[in-house]
């Protein structure tokens, strides 16, 4: 099960198409002093601190051109997007604000296809493997579609011709008709608008009214306009503006000119975190305003405000559920899909055999011995004979050995069941936690396999009742999460073997909400008897719930997880490693690794688990020597 390395002429494409790509995005930005890195699993943007899903040595053409195409997106957002503008014109209402936030992505990406005909390319195929990793074709009534999903593909199908990836064919149809009958003229008028960020804005609030998101007042001018139309030189409302005998530009002018407009919109340390340009704003009014302790009362109040806001928190744990792998399913279903489980492990047998043997022999050879001497029954000492021919009367000596503590351990394995973990990762996954469970409990280490998911895509029953409670602002948490546990740390193989087969449903996998399910699997843990306690991570992707993230800040998962990480880390005595599939889980977790392909985790597992037991041998020889 171990991949075998990449020859150096595959690293050295690779490398160099990295440094291409890196080279393209500071081209398209005009910011020369773009640093460009790659090891995310997901796109990271902060300044001029770009960090790129890495690329693995073994991609194909489209996972090439999807990486240049993400490349192309952020370039293009870096060159023809103003934050300020954005930030200014951004609705309040959550689910306003992410379709707001949806259609100016898609037109900055739509802008750079019409200037660089190869972008077109990139962009489709970034698109399509986005939505083949979220499974968005699952989804059967408009309630669990996003409409800012669908209204940035179809503004870009329409402006850019690019093609709807098959994915996300449901979401569009289940909008496209009322997005058509609603809002015709906005939409007309949003392409008209393609090169210019303040009236594309406009635009796009108008269509937002158009679909009954915002209200007539929330339409605000700004006053530069109001200016231009006391002139008589703008008006207000989309649609007029031929009226002035100004024509809309077609796709070649706009590919062969840059507009005066867009060029002042140039900003080079732009960021696509709102979140951030929003504390700066507050930082540089906080300055201008020192003066005025009355307006420092207020922008501290504002502070604690967004601190608040931004603390982790779940609008409803109604619908959650702590689940049995076997209640989740059927018996015979059960047996069938461990049948399944087993066919995979066939062509394996040879490997699975290798990898259980050397995890306990390295397990076993680490049980060093102590001996207790001078006792009264156990083992004859044989060294200590020699006494009793000196002094007959010397009653004979009985030695015992003692093990260090080492079967006092408890160890949890968790494994992300999310819809990215699909085919080779979680059947890897599974056959790995099948040979685990075994293999430690044959070594005297108790051990317990959890999963975490959640129950319905795009939010489930938990978003239906914030939609009933009137889209109250930073709800926090909207979806029903789901945690499975596939074996007890007190139940045997042999009872929950048929359990792991689980992993193998379709739909079981969704979504992954990494935070809480590390408080859960750290609760159970710490109500364990066992002194020592390691919990093992497998993931393969940063947290993601398109429900709660849509209406909360873009890294609220993320930042929850960092925060729950630390707490395990720093103010608990569970050792936690992290081990991360094509997914760099370096930056969250103390202790980790990252692989970049499923084969590797067996071997993974078993090196990280051998020498956290070797450590701890290490410590009590030392601790008994001195003694």
């Amino acid at each position: 099960m171990s991949l075998p390395n990449a020859k150096k002429s595959e690293i050295d494409k690779i490398a160099a198409l990295k440094n291409a790509i890196g080279k393209t995005m500071r081209a398209i930005s005009a910011d020369s002093e773009l640093e460009i890195t790659f090891g995310a699993d997901r796109t990271i943007v902060k300044g001029k601190n770009i960090r790129l899903a890495n690329i693995s040595y073994r991609a194909d053409r489209e996972e090439i051109a999807a990486s240049r195409g993400e490349g192309d997106a952020i370039s293009m957002r870096l060159a023809a997007h103003n934050a300020e503008i954005h930030h200014k014109n951004s609705p309040k209402d959550p689910i306003a604000k992410a379709a707001f936030d949806a259609l100016e992505q898609a037109r900055v990406e739509i802008l750079g296809c019409l200037r660089l005909s190869g972008m077109k390319q990139n962009i489709s195929q970034m698109l399509e493997q986005k939505y083949i990793r979220s499974d968005l074709d699952k989804v059967e009534n408009q309630k669990d579609a996003l409409l800012s999903e669908a209204l940035g593909l179809i503004l870009r199908n329409k402006f850019a011709d690019i093609k709807i990836p098959k994915s996300a064919n449901k979401i569009v149809e289940l909008w496209k008709d009322e997005i058509a009958k609603k809002c015709k003229n906005s939409l007309l008028q949003l392409g008209e608008n393609i090169t210019d960020q303040q009236l594309f804005a406009k635009s796009s609030k108008y269509l937002l009214r158009d679909l009954e998101l915002i209200d007539e007042s929330e339409i605000n001018i700004d006053n530069d306009y109001e200016e231009n139309e006391a002139d008589g030189k703008q008006d207000d409302r989309p649609g007029d503006n031929n009226q002035q005998g100004e024509e809309p530009l077609d796709s070649e002018q706009i590919q062969s000119t840059k507009s005066e407009g867009e060029n002042e919109q140039l900003e080079e340390n732009s960021e696509i975190d709102e979140s951030q340009i929003e504390a700066v704003l507050s930082e540089e009014r906080n300055d201008n305003d020192s003066e005025e302790s009355s307006n420092q009362q207020q922008i501290r109040a504002k502070e604690n405000q967004l601190e608040k806001e931004d603390e982790y928190k779940v609008f409803t744990t109604k619908f959650d559920e702590i689940v049995y792998a076997a209640d989740l399913c059927p018996a015979d279903e059960l047996e069938q899909l461990r049948s399944l489980l087993d066919g995979q492990l066939e062509h394996l047998a040879g490997a699975v055999a290798r990898l259980a043997n050397k995890l306990q022999r390295r397990l076993m050879a680490q049980q060093n011995r102590a001996w207790h001497f001078d006792l009264e029954e156990g083992i004859l000492d044989s060294a200590r004979l020699s006494r009793i021919i000196i002094d007959p009367m010397q009653p004979l000596s009985f030695k015992m050995e003692s093990d260090i503590d080492f079967r006092d351990t408890v160890v949890t394995l968790l494994i992300d069941n999310s819809g990215s973990m699909r085919g080779r990762p979680i059947t890897i996954a599974a056959i790995c936690a099948d040979i685990l469970a075994r293999t430690l409990e044959r070594c005297g280490v108790k051990s317990e396999i959890l999963g975490f998911t959640t129950r319905a895509w795009k939010g489930g029953k938990s978003r239906e009742a914030w939609l009933a409670a009137g889209r109250i602002a930073n709800p926090g948490r909207i979806n029903d999460i789901r945690h499975i546990i596939y074996k007890g740390a007190d139940e045997p193989w042999r009872h929950a073997r048929r359990n792991l087969g689980l992993m193998m449903r379709e739909g079981l996998l969704k979504e992954n909400i990494d935070g809480e399910a590390l408080e859960w699997a750290k609760s159970r843990l710490m109500n364990r008897p066992e002194n020592r306690r390691i919990m093992v991570v497998i993931s393969d992707g940063a947290p993601v719930d398109d429900s709660t993230q849509s209406v909360n800040s873009p890294n609220y998962l993320e930042e929850h997880l960092r925060k729950t990480i630390r707490e395990i880390e720093m103010r608990s005595p569970i050792q936690l490693i992290a081990i991360g599939i094509g997914h760099d889980v370096t930056r969250y977790y103390q202790r980790a690794i990252t692989l970049l392909d499923a084969e590797e985790l067996g071997g993974a597992l078993v090196d990280e688990l051998a020498a956290l037991f070797a450590e701890q041998t290490t410590k009590a020889l030392i601790k008994r020597q001195n003694k």
